[in-house]
């Protein structure tokens, strides 16, 4: 079945709604140029209100490697999530300072880009329109050029994601915009978005 990843949560309340909808990851948004980013207190805070089984996924645009590890250790993150010009280079380097997972996304406009994607090391990529969070979608029919798991994102929400996941069968699914009302996660539509995924047979 294809996992959920339910991204940019920043209150408490948010926490409690994922805590009954189960998915797979949530995340927390560190980059500051970013409307739904949240300074490391209190995504920590909000961490250990965080079921357990619920893996916490760290959003980050070119951020300083000692911060991300900094993160890791104090339990606030289980995976680092790259949506910047980082490269292979940042990858090893990053590496080097933890065994943790690493997703890196990559804005999908053409077959190039899908290359690039294939040929990364990260554990994970993420495909996005775009430079990510625009909510807009890219052309799905690249994603016949995948073969390896990947993470979807990009203009999802309860309307389209049965599509995407019945037709093209990611690893994942990631959501923000999708499941927001006035630039706040909205519970029902969070969870509206989950059962519309459960419901697909693949």
């Amino acid at each position: 079945m294809t996992k959920i990843k339910l991204c940019g949560l920043s209150r408490l309340c948010d926490i409690e709604t994922v805590n009954e909808l189960r998915p797979a990851y949530i995340g927390f948004v560190f980059a500051q140029k970013s409307r739904r980013y949240v300074p490391p207190e209190q995504a920590a805070a909000l961490k250990k209100a965080l079921s357990p089984e619920i893996r916490a996924v760290g959003v980050f645009v070119n951020e300083k490697i000692e911060q991300i590890a900094a993160l890791f250790k104090a339990g606030t993150i289980d995976l680092a999530q790259l949506h910047g010009g980082e490269d292979e280079a940042y990858i090893g380097r990053l590496r080097a300072c933890t065994d943790k997972p690493i997703i890196k996304a990559f804005g999908i406009d053409s077959e190039a880009d899908i290359r690039r994607a294939q040929e990364s090391t990260a554990d994970f990529v993420l495909l996005d329109s775009g430079s990510g969070g625009t909510g807009t979608v890219f052309d799905w029919k690249l994603l016949a050029k995948m073969n390896r798991p990947y993470f979807l994102a990009g203009g999802l929400d309860a309307s389209t994601v049965a599509e995407a996941v019945e037709r093209w069968k990611p690893y994942a699914v990631d959501v923000s915009s999708g499941i927001e009302t006035d630039g706040k996660k909205d519970s029902e539509k969070m969870r509206r978005f989950v059962e519309t995924v459960r419901r697909v047979k693949v």
